[in-house]
């Protein structure tokens, strides 16, 4: 992760997070503990939950309490126990968060409303996040800023859509060792991380089906080449499913009726609401884990359905997550934006931010230095060209 750790060389010096909490409620990975030891470098103190039951990798977290990070994070929560994680976190103080999914700020705003009033600014990570957090801001109800790291362009079109995409058919092909090529593969949802998703299954030598609600999307797809159609037309002819959507019910039991005998189902958005589960449960005769992650549904007319990782984001529950040299873009992302909220928080007024186009720049420009390559630059005439409207036929 050379940009996060770029920048841990030049702020371990000037510590501009001396004095800041960070409370943090994001995946507990290798790339999260880089995050974290630069966060502590740059002179914060942290503390630390999961932001999913699954997504927890035990060694790094076990590795971070040997260094003194208060963390409450192991794989396998309850959800008893999830939440009373996110507790401990909000018992310890931070006056600010970093959250993924947005579960320790809507934990903070429900029972700690005063608590939450105190912290001076936060960050979210991921699209249903953001969408959740403009939904509470467009209430009036939002307590304090937060900056939308997830929509910086450094992230999102790149995390989202090589990080999901290559995480994705690598957690699929964990739990199954199925044969991609040849295969009906049908996405639900082509956003960023749905379009990332397509990639790798085309690739693959998939046969990929797009389903969207959102016209422009599915234009989108249809223009990449892949076939669009609703769920329940996809449902009949796929080998293997993945939701990437944010929303809930994109595949439930009237498209599990007509699945055909050993169809896979997985789902890649952050919460575990895309695939019903549920449902799958209610209209199984018998189930059984055949192998880590993947669990055989037997139905009433002996039809077999796959479900991998319990519905929960395939790429973390069952495989290591995005590959750190992306998370690096997101990360420093981050680290810039509490950098930028130490400093100009208590002048903010609630709200979700967007990163500055400045800040993306810069981590695009360190990471192409760190891939050995440069850019152009415009010249004084060019310059002029482009900002002045002079210039005609």
């Amino acid at each position: 992760m050379p940009v996060l750790m770029q920048l841990r060389r030049e702020y371990s010096e000037s510590k501009p997070l001396q004095g800041v909490k960070v409370g943090g409620c994001l995946h507990v990975t290798t790339e999260t503990a880089v995050l974290v030891r630069t966060l502590r470098a740059a002179g914060a103190e942290t503390v630390w939950s999961g932001c999913n039951p699954l997504s927890t990798q035990d060694d790094v977290a076990a590795a971070l309490e040997d260094e003194n990070v208060d963390i409450f994070a192991w794989r396998g929560l309850s959800k008893d126990e999830y939440y009373w994680c996110i507790e401990k976190v909000i018992e310890m103080n931070p006056n600010f968060t970093l959250d993924d999914g947005a579960d320790l700020v809507f934990k903070l705003h429900e029972d700690h409303p005063g608590q939450a009033s105190k912290v001076v600014g936060g960050t979210e990570e991921t699209t249903t996040g953001v969408h959740r957090l403009r939904a509470l801001a467009k209430e009036k109800k939002l307590k304090y800023p937060i900056i939308s790291v997830n929509d910086a362009e450094t992230k999102w079109d790149f995390d989202n859509v090589y990080g999901t995409g290559q995480s994705s058919i690598d957690g699929i092909l964990r739990s199954t060792n199925v044969l991609v090529a040849g295969k009906n593969f049908v996405i639900g949802g082509y956003g960023h991380c749905g379009r990332g998703i397509a990639m790798r299954a085309k690739g693959h030598g998939a046969n990929v089906i797009v389903t969207e609600v959102n016209a422009v999307n599915a234009l989108k797809a249809a223009m990449e080449g892949f076939r669009v159609m609703p769920m329940i037309e996809a449902a009949k002819i796929g080998d293997i499913f993945i939701t990437a959507t944010g929303c809930n019910d994109v595949i439930t039991g009237e498209h599990m009726d007509v699945m055909k005998d050993g169809a896979i189902l997985c789902n890649t958005g952050h919460f575990n609401q895309e695939v019903s589960v549920s449902e799958l449960e209610r209209i199984a005769k018998a189930k059984r884990e055949i192998r880590p992650n993947n669990t055989e549904y037997k139905l009433q007319d002996g039809r077999r359905l796959y479900l991998l990782a319990d519905g929960r984001l395939v790429n973390l529950g069952a495989a290591e997550g995005h590959p750190s040299e992306v998370m690096d873009m997101s990360f420093a992302n981050q680290f810039l934006s509490l950098v930028y909220l130490a400093k100009e928080g208590k002048n903010m007024t609630p709200g979700v931010y967007e990163v500055p186009e400045q800040q993306d720049q810069l981590i695009a420009k360190i990471k192409l230095q760190t891939m050995g390559m440069k850019t152009d630059q415009l010249t004084p005439e060019q310059v002029r060209y482009v900002q002045g409207y002079g210039a005609g036929t």
